[in-house]
């Protein structure tokens, strides 16, 4: 009996291990078919790499900035009687902002002019007796002391009246200062003191509002070492015909013109960048102090470069590859450098070669290094077929996918 249950047990084995290889074999031969074509190599859409002298865009992100800033600042102390802007408004130069009472300050230059008009009478008398006194004593009618005493009249006399002009002037510019204006034109923040509220001038002053510039207008950012010495490379002329394009978050393109305003006057060694500054025109105050940007400037001139489609670079974790086929048509895997976008393709700075031909279509996803394949060879920049057995992808949807190959 034992000898019979030990026989059915090695019938099922055998009959588990059939089904097994056969469901295997069926897995493995769908797999070949599907990557083979009916058991022939695939064919796939290949692509000589494309060689072309183009101009460069690079592209930096950073934040706006004034060019002009002010902070205001009370510069005599008393009540505020009156705010005279909104709000956020644009501000004129000059233009009156804040009042601080100036009665007490009115007061003051009142009396202090009554004091140099009564020190300037005071000098002029003392200047007819010194005027006398040099005749007398010409003619020895006086004493040198007496002589001396009349001089010396006179240089306290005219003292007075300096010191007494001088006070006279301060007094005039604190209630000047009454009237608080703007020193720069640009928009103006919210009146952080309103009427009615005492501020104290000096040390430890509140700021009353800020005023920020607005056209032009800064675009602050960190650019790499290698597209500043390529900039730096190049001729004064040529620097000056560089474009410079920004836009912001929501805008779609750079839509507003900028310039290279300047460097600054180190590398950073941490980051391998250096500090720009780009100016930008603002005709429509759309630009605003502080909002993100993104910034595009072309190198100056033109650079020999290898450019390859978008739908050919895979990712391998962190690393960008494409397949080349080889002579005798196999895939071969090329780790590549990729640089910015150029007349619809791609940069590669690193991993290709001149003549190379790379798989820009096809069964990509589930090729390996070393499969053979049957290239169709087609332009670089030509739309892709799709393989056999499946259907065309869509317009919209095809190109939709290559931006997004191309954002990675």
């Amino acid at each position: 009996m034992s000898g019979f249950k030990t026989a059915i047990v090695i019938v099922l084995i055998c009959a588990l291990g059939y089904f097994g290889y056969a469901k295997f074999k069926q897995i493995h031969g769908a797999q070949q078919g599907g990557m083979m074509g009916m058991g022939g190599p695939a064919s796939v859409d290949v692509a000589e790499v494309a060689q072309h002298k183009v101009q460069l865009w690079n592209s930096f992100e950073g934040r706006l900035s004034a060019v002009d800033q002010a902070q205001i600042r009370p510069r005599v102390s008393g009540p505020i009687l009156s705010v005279n802007f909104k709000d956020g408004a644009m501000v004129t130069k000059d233009e009156l902002l804040f009042v601080i009472d100036p009665a007490p300050y009115k007061a003051e230059a009142d009396r202090l002019r009554g004091q140099l008009g009564s020190a300037q009478a005071q000098l002029a008398l003392a200047r007819v007796e010194f005027d006398r006194a040099q005749k007398l004593f010409a003619s020895k009618a006086i004493s040198q002391s007496d002589f001396d005493t009349r001089q010396n009249n006179l240089n306290v006399a005219d003292a007075a009246v300096k010191s007494a002009d001088a006070a006279l002037e301060a007094a005039n510019l604190n209630l000047d200062y009454t009237q608080v204006k703007a020193p720069i034109a640009g928009r103006a923040s919210r009146a952080e003191v309103t009427a009615g509220n005492v501020v104290q001038a000096g040390a430890g002053a509140p700021i009353l509002t800020t005023i920020e510039s607005i056209d032009p207008i800064y675009a602050d950012f960190d650019m790499d070492e290698a597209t500043y010495l390529r900039y730096a490379a190049a001729s004064a002329e040529e620097r000056a015909k560089v474009p410079v394009e920004l836009g912001l978050a929501t805008e779609k393109g750079t839509p507003h013109t900028c310039r290279i305003e300047s460097f600054d006057n180190r590398l950073d060694p941490s980051s391998g960048t250096i500090r720009v500054r780009a100016e930008c025109e603002n005709p429509q105050d759309t630009l605003v102090p502080g909002l993100f940007a993104r910034i595009r400037i072309a190198d100056a001139g033109k650079s020999d470069v290898m450019l390859v489609n978008d739908r050919a670079i895979g990712t391998d974790q962190d690393k960008k590859f494409v397949l080349v086929v080889g002579a005798d048509n196999k895939t071969e895997y090329r780790q590549v450098k990729l640089g910015p976008p150029a007349e619809g393709l791609r940069v590669v700075e690193e991993g290709l070669n001149p003549g190379d031909k790379v798989i820009i279509s096809g069964l990509l996803p589930t090729m390996r290094p070393g499969m053979p394949v049957q290239p169709n060879m087609v332009a670089m920049d030509a739309p892709s077929a799709p393989p056999a057995g499946q259907a065309p992808a869509a317009e919209g949807g095809a190109k939709d996918g290559a931006a997004k190959e191309g954002k990675k």
